[in-house]
């Protein structure tokens, strides 16, 4: 968790911002994280970051684009060296919000206008890796909102302490809920949280609506209604759904011993989406699901200890991954995935 003495600062950072701009991960824990602070200080734009595994450079124009005084980035593991390097010379500070546990970049110690908030990063009892949603909230406090900080708790397959005040505010969006992917997958709020992130697929004018609409909303029960104001991210929810839906049906036919290996290609990237639902259905399992568009494939696998055996396998093959010990994200090039798949269940069966 985030020391007062951190979220103090980062409200000090939040009340001298009058024109922010926040750029957070493209996911349910990302978008949430933007929206409660966005509701928290009543302003600011929103940039959805579908760059990976970094904030590039090509995302600094936005805050030149947006004549922006203050530069928040929320969720994101990595941030180019050329992204800050662009940001410092337009003169802006950046609040960098985070909870992957990573080493210090070398850049940073070089940038007096760079903050960052990581309780990964934190020492002793302070130290944990809680969604980013879950320190957004924890910064705004307003109570109102905690729909939205559940919604992108369980997205992120973590289960606050706040959930007890979620149930007893909407019982009809919870239920026999044991852990985070009971929630996710089934409950009515955990719909929510997954239209959100298949909102996110769809076009950049459509995700400013749906940021738009979550920056207004008063509550869970306003996304399920249909009315024009949502009308384009629920259009988008279920066209997506019926893909991924088939897809994790072809994935579950690959299960072989201990591992799921699956690979697709196509227009949609939802390799994360598939890989949790598959380690929902199968916990005891290796997931690895691979995305492949031309020469790039982005793997994404879950699995007791995976984070370990994901750098094991970089060690042997040109790539790049991080993330959380049970849940990781690599890129690798399409041609290696095979290796990719050799090297890894040797890394598995090393422990």
């Amino acid at each position: 968790m985030l020391t007062d003495e951190q979220i103090m600062e980062v409200r000090e950072h939040l009340e001298r911002a009058q024109n922010p701009v926040f750029y957070y991960d493209n996911d349910a824990d990302g978008l949430c994280s933007f929206a409660l602070l966005r509701r928290f200080i009543d302003r600011g734009k929103g940039v959805a970051v579908r760059s990976f595994p970094d904030l590039n450079k090509s995302y600094a124009r936005k805050a030149l684009e947006f004549n922006s005084d203050y530069v928040f980035v929320l969720d994101k593991p990595f941030l180019s060296k050329e992204f800050l390097d662009e940001i410092k010379l337009l003169g802006l500070p950046v609040v960098w919000i985070d909870h992957h546990e990573l080493p210090i970049q070398d850049y940073e110690k070089s940038n007096d206008n760079l903050f960052v908030y990581n309780p990964a990063r934190n020492n002793g009892k302070d130290k944990s890796t809680e969604p980013v949603t879950y320190l957004s909230y924890k910064i705004s406090l307003r109570k109102e909102d905690v729909w939205l900080a559940i919604i992108g708790c369980i997205a992120d397959h973590y289960m606050p302490e706040f959930a007890s005040e979620f149930e007893k505010r909407f019982p009809d969006y919870w239920g026999k809920v044991k852990d985070p992917f009971d929630a996710y997958y089934g409950t009515e709020i955990g719909k929510i949280a997954k239209i959100f992130n298949f909102g996110l697929k769809d076009s950049i004018t459509n995700v400013v609506k749906l940021q738009n609409f979550l920056i207004t909303a008063k509550g869970p029960q306003e996304v399920l209604l249909e009315e024009y104001s949502n009308s384009t991210f629920r259009r988008k929810y279920h066209d997506v759904n019926k893909k991924y839906l088939s897809l994790v049906e072809k994935a579950k036919n690959c299960l072989d011993g201990d591992f799921l290996f699956f690979d697709y290609s196509g227009d949609l990237s939802i390799s994360s989406d598939i890989a949790n639902e598959l380690c929902y259905l199968y916990p005891n399992k290796f997931i690895v699901v691979a995305y492949k568009r031309g020469e790039v494939c982005n793997v994404s696998l879950r699995g007791k200890n995976v984070k370990k055996h994901i750098a094991g396998v970089l060690k042997s093959i040109d790539g790049t991954g991080g993330g959380h010990e049970d849940a990781v994200g690599a890129r690798i090039s399409s041609r290696d995935f095979d290796k990719f798949k050799e090297i890894f269940m040797e890394e598995v069966g090393k422990n």
